[in-house]
This record gives C-alpha cells, structure tokens and sequence, in this order.
C-alpha cells in the first residue's frame, strides 16, 4: 500500500515514463528508514481499514516475520503511530486501534447544511440581504482591501429543523461574490455551490468568542436583548493566501458548541457540536 503514495508522488512531480516512474519508486522506498516504511504501511493499513478502530495489532513478532525486520524498526513505527494518537497500548499492552475521532471535514465545518444534514437536521435558511456595496472597515481588514472597495455581502438566518439556530453575515470579494447572482441562497450551501463554481476556497482561520444579542439579533434569533451568543468569525483564503470571504456568524449555544481536539504532535482540530 505504501508504494501508491509514491506513485501519485512521481506522477505529481511530472514522471510518467514507466521505467523512470519504477526508478523513482524504487529509490524513494530504498533510501527511507525502515521504521519510517513500516509506520507508513501501518497509517495506510488503518486509513484502508485492514486493521479496523478498536482492533488489536499484529504482535511485534508477527509483524517482524512480515517484513523480514528486526524488532527495533517496529518499535520505532508503533512508538510513532503511538504519539501521533493513531494507536494506543504501550508498557506490556499490545497496540489497539484507536477509534476515530468524530471531527469533521473542512467542507463539513465550513457548510452549515453539510453540518446539519450530518447531524441527521433539516437544515434551512432564509436569505435577509444580499447586496454589493463598499466593503465594512471590518471586512477590510481582514481581507487586506482598500476600504472603498466593493464587496459581495449575504445576511442569512440559519435553521435547524425550522428553528432559528444562527445569523451568518458573510462578505466575499468580488470575484467570488458575484457567481452569487446567479445563485438562489435560499436554496442550500453557499460554501458548496462556490466550490461547484470553481472558487478556490482553500484554508480557514476561525475565531471564537462570546457576545451578546443586539436588538436585530433578537428579534431575528426570537431571544431576549443581551442573550450570550457563540461568535465564530472565519477569514478563508485561497490557496495562495489571498483572503476571499470573512464572515460573522452568531450561533444560540443552547444548539452548537464548539470542541478543540488536539495531542502533543497535532495542531488543534476544531469541531463544531449539535447539542439539542
């Protein structure tokens, strides 16, 4: 399983000359450590399912009789798999599996329908406004636009199962925001129908907090004046890192909160929760 990855490898890097795409191969998988071979086979063997959550391991003999190695190269590839949180055990107990951890997609956390429809919700929307006019002193900053620049701005309230649950309040650059026009927001994902469009919705920096409701956030969420509010306000960049869509969104805590799952080696991974 692990020479797949060098394959795509090679093709990506432009080798589609059968004999030079075997040399590469061969000398990308020669040259690695032996542990390093082994702990990518065995992070393959999981992603496949070949060795399923919450399944024991091969013993450490059974795996050096496999790979016709020394017990060390395996030890070094399950201490690996081990730190990174992909197996557990250690001290005497043989490696188990650990189950995955229920996070979501980039494409699921960025679209609240993906979201909804995961969590087995209807979800809903009701567009309130969308208008090109001069970007917010906001907006602006975050995405690096002259303060008279036009803009794309979309103000939806959101719905799970026809209850009001966030207001999304999202300006894109032009260039993004105007393949809008031909879109129905009430219809579904903004999100999904701009990656449909070819937009290159590539990364997204989110920030949390607390705020309370102002009078258009009452009435629109039916909550009392100064209610505690979720903030999230996502900046989404291209691949090159050229912002192109800042959003405010303001969810009732009562239906989302947000959980961080991180481990020594990993950087956070944030997941958003339906908790009604």
């Amino acid at each position: 399983m692990v020479y797949r990855k060098f394959i795509l490898r090679a093709c990506i890097h432009g080798v589609t000359d059968q004999a030079k795409l075997y040399d590469q191969v061969v000398d990308n998988i020669v040259y690695l450590p032996m542990h390093q071979r082994l702990s990518e086979e065995f992070r393959e063997r999981i992603a496949q399912g070949v060795w399923s959550p919450g399944s024991q391991l091969p013993s450490e003999s059974e795996l050096c009789r496999e790979f016709g190695t020394s017990r060390g190269p395996v030890r070094q590839a399950l201490a690996a798999l081990r730190a990174e949180g992909t197996v557990t055990g250690g001290r005497g107990r043989p490696p188990v599996v650990r189950g995955q951890v229920q996070s979501q997609s980039f494409s699921t956390f960025m679209s609240f329908t993906e979201w909804a429809h995961s969590l087995g919700k209807t979800p809903g929307q009701r567009t309130l406004e969308i208008a090109r006019r001069a970007v917010s002193a906001e907006a602006a900053a975050q995405l690096s636009l002259p303060e008279d620049e036009q803009v794309v701005q979309v103000i939806r309230l959101r719905l799970l199962n026809g209850i009001p649950a966030m207001i999304e309040r999202t300006t894109f650059v032009l260039s993004v925001g105007n393949l809008l026009f031909d879109f129905d927001t009430n219809a579904g994902s903004i999100f999904a129908y701009l990656k449909e469009q070819g937009a290159d919705l590539f990364s997204a920096r989110h920030t949390i907090d607390a705020v309370a409701t102002t009078d258009e956030d009452a009435e629109l969420l039916q909550q009392a004046v100064g209610t505690p509010l979720l903030r999230e306000r996502r900046l989404t960049s291209s691949a090159a890192g050229v912002g192109l869509e800042y959003s405010d969104d303001r969810y009732l805590p009562a239906l989302t909160n947000f959980t961080i799952e991180n481990n020594v080696q990993h950087r956070a991974n944030l997941v958003r929760v339906h908790t009604a």
